[in-house]
């Protein structure tokens, strides 16, 4: 009788435990420079591997759409920005903590075509009939390139000319070149690397533009997560860097220029 007395007592008990739940995963909320997609897929895998326990969760698009979604409340840890201005930005929304912010990458910015033959200079773009670039107010890549064909003093006359493309990031402006919609294209050469018939057909000297780096920061929010901290010591270590230069970038370690 007592046992049978014990058991109900801990039937009823149960009735008022509460259901134990699996627990959940620690998660890493990225907000990603566009022209960074493929590195950081696989900067998310290789990581995933080595913390089991940690789910990185990245969302792509041009820099300065997502600062601006971060700027008024979207969910994210780590902001990666193709250029500083946005990471500015940010910083002075005060939506990213300034003493997490570095340099992490750098790129190259070039013409991509399907046409074989090569241009020497940005004026041999007059001759081209349709150009796409990222959209300049958004898109670092436009920004870069509208530098460039100033400096080249091209920049006016192909708006006269109607002949630019604007693109909502980068990966459109390679797009439409690799499927001929545009006879030439400005993209950086990480994104030319992945193309399937266009080629690099111009590479912009670096002093008609400032120089493309990529700088990486907390969010805020990031901050006050542990796993967002881990993500971010790990993109200077040496397995990080290795996937960066794998897909054509030049990286940096955590103090090095």
């Amino acid at each position: 009788m007592k046992c049978k007395g014990l058991i109900i007592l801990l039937s009823l008990l149960s009735l008022f435990l509460p259901n134990p739940t699996p627990a959940r995963a620690a998660e890493v909320r990225l907000s990603v420079a566009a022209s960074m997609t493929d590195a950081f897929k696989a900067l998310a895998a290789a990581f995933d591997t080595s913390h089991p326990g940690i789910t990185v969760l990245p969302n792509f698009g041009s820099s300065g759409s997502l600062a601006k979604q971060i700027a008024l409340g979207a969910p994210a840890d780590l902001f990666i920005s193709a250029n500083p201005q946005w990471m500015d930005y940010l910083v002075r929304e005060k939506k990213i903590s300034p003493a997490t912010v570095r340099i992490f990458s750098y790129n190259t910015l070039v013409v991509v075509g399907r046409q074989t033959t090569p241009i020497t200079s940005l004026a041999d773009l007059t001759k081209f009939d349709r150009i796409a670039i990222g959209s300049p107010g958004s898109v670092p890549a436009g920004q870069y390139a509208e530098q460039a064909m100033r400096a080249a003093g091209v920049y006016e006359k192909l708006l006269k000319m109607d002949k630019l493309v604007m693109a909502k990031d980068v990966r459109q402006a390679l797009i439409y070149a690799d499927r001929g919609e545009v006879t030439g294209a400005f993209v950086y050469r990480t994104d030319a690397l992945l193309a399937k018939k266009a080629v690099i057909i111009y590479q912009v000297p670096e002093h008609l533009h400032d120089r493309i780096a990529y700088p990486l920061g907390l969010t805020t929010a990031g901050e006050a997560n542990g796993a967002a901290k881990v993500f971010y010591a790990y993109m200077a270590s040496p397995a990080a860097i290795k996937i960066l230069e794998k897909y054509g970038f030049k990286a940096v370690g955590a103090h090095n220029p």
